[in-house]
């Protein structure tokens, strides 16, 4: 029993010692290919939007979203294709074990022997096709890389404008709220009117329009932000029964103050990801269509064969059993069908493909920059016309304050006046936090480059 016990513990430890280190190793190269995604997506960018709890939905994306996952078990993909298409470059050597029984004419008995062959096979390569074939592979996982970059920016981008849009959101609803109750006030004031005979059912029965929209407006905004925390979940990889606990900074503490560059250099176009993806693609297809052409060329393969034959294992590898063989080919098909033909066009199809996407999104690169960058523009003197506009609007309210006060206009009016005045900072908020996303949409179309 007790060298049982010591058996087993042996066993464990030997086991832990193993494994610990193995996962040590694994969880070390986590931490490193986070840090890489967070420099490549300009983690800085996001610090310097001073929002804590921004950053720790961005970070969490970034070690928890499945697309990202899944974009990095692509790059693993494509680095195993390269290893696969480079074994072309190195030979073959193959071994086996042949046991056979032996009777030759006019004998009773039979012989029992065995062989063992061993057999290289290597292919020249003199015309370049297998180390191009590599070189195309590995324009592959760099394209692979890039692109994986491009897709990891668009989800983190997509998750600031989420939460952007959460926080507008926010202070929607809060205002809503100050709407529907106000309305709700005009309601029950023209009720009273209406039974005093100063008011019409008609305009009795509009206020009660109006509050009861304002409820469904309401509704839709609290609706809205439901479903955007939830989409927030997902971005984040947690489970949607947790968005009750999802904090967020305040519209309040959020800065009026936006950042507009003047212009963007060119160079960032030819730097993002998704330009230098296509790039590596069309290399690639470029390759290609260089292999596609080098099949037409002969093959020249050398092969070489040593096997040992004896009666018994035991002199199976004694030197004078052995028999070996060294020679040489050259391999010209003369006709596959037109298989090389197809092949061949086939991969310049693909080529020019790939060249017309590649001019497409260049031109879309630049598009979508001078887009962002114009209605960040356009947006921001939206904001300053809207916060000059609620400004007015508020003088406005408190001159009508004093009024009421003195008994020149009724409560109605002051509600008027007040409801007015929510409306004008709704228009404000929706205007801020659309400069927030539009800074986030630059970001993005410069590839974090901004």
């Amino acid at each position: 029993m007790k060298k049982l016990v010591a058996l087993t513990l042996l066993i464990f430890f030997n086991f832990a010692f193993v494994v610990n280190p193995a996962n040590a190793i694994l969880e070390k190269k986590k931490q490193e290919n986070e840090q890489t995604i967070l420099d490549y997506v300009n983690f800085d960018w996001w610090k310097k939007q001073n929002d804590p709890y921004l950053e720790k939905y961005i970070a969490s994306a970034i070690k928890n979203n499945y697309d990202i996952k899944t974009a990095a078990l692509k790059i693993e993909q494509a680095k195993i294709n390269v290893l696969a298409t480079r074994a072309g470059q190195l030979p073959v050597v193959a071994v086996g074990a042949a046991p056979f029984l032996t009777k030759f004419p006019e004998q009773t008995n039979t012989q029992g022997s065995i062989a063992l062959p061993i057999i290289a096979q290597y292919e020249l390569d003199i015309f370049g096709k297998n180390w191009d074939k590599t070189k195309s592979s590995k324009k592959l996982l760099e394209g692979a890389i890039y692109q994986t970059q491009a897709s990891d920016i668009a989800i983190v981008s997509l998750v600031g404008s989420t939460y952007y849009n959460i926080v507008k959101l926010d202070k929607v609803i809060e205002i809503q709220e100050k709407l529907t109750k106000d309305r709700k006030e005009i309601y029950d004031l023209m009720k009273v009117s209406n039974q005093e005979g100063i008011s019409s059912t008609s305009d009795l029965i509009l206020a009660e329009k109006s509050y009861v929209l304002a409820q469904n407006d309401l509704i839709e905004y609290q609706k809205n932000r439901t479903n955007l925390l939830n989409a927030m979940a997902v971005l984040i990889g947690d489970s949607p029964n947790n968005i009750e606990e999802y904090k967020r900074i305040s519209y309040d503490d959020l800065s009026s103050e936006i950042f507009v560059p003047k212009e963007i250099s060119s160079d960032v176009v030819v730097n993002r990801p998704d330009y230098k993806s296509i790039e590596k693609q069309l290399e690639s297809a470029g390759i290609d269509v260089r292999v596609a052409k080098k099949e037409f060329l002969p093959t020249i393969n050398i092969l070489g064969m040593l096997t040992f034959v004896a009666a018994s294992s035991f002199g199976a590898m004694d030197w004078k059993n052995a028999f070996s063989i060294l020679g040489a080919s050259a391999d010209l098909p003369i006709f596959t069908g037109f298989a090389r033909i197809a092949s061949l066009r086939l991969q310049k199809n693909k080529y020019e493909q790939l060249l017309a996407q590649y001019q497409k999104t260049n031109i879309t690169s630049i598009q979508e920059i001078n887009d962002s960058l114009y209605n960040l523009k356009s947006d921001n003197e939206k904001l300053e016309n809207n916060i000059k506009a609620f400004d007015i609007q508020d003088k406005d309210y408190k001159l009508s304050q004093a009024k009421y006060k003195t008994g020149v206009i009724s409560k109605l009016d002051l509600l008027q006046q007040k409801e007015a005045l929510l409306y004008m900072e709704q228009n404000v908020v929706s205007s801020k936090l659309g400069c927030y996303i539009d800074k986030i949409s630059l970001y993005k179309a410069t590839g974090a480059k901004i």
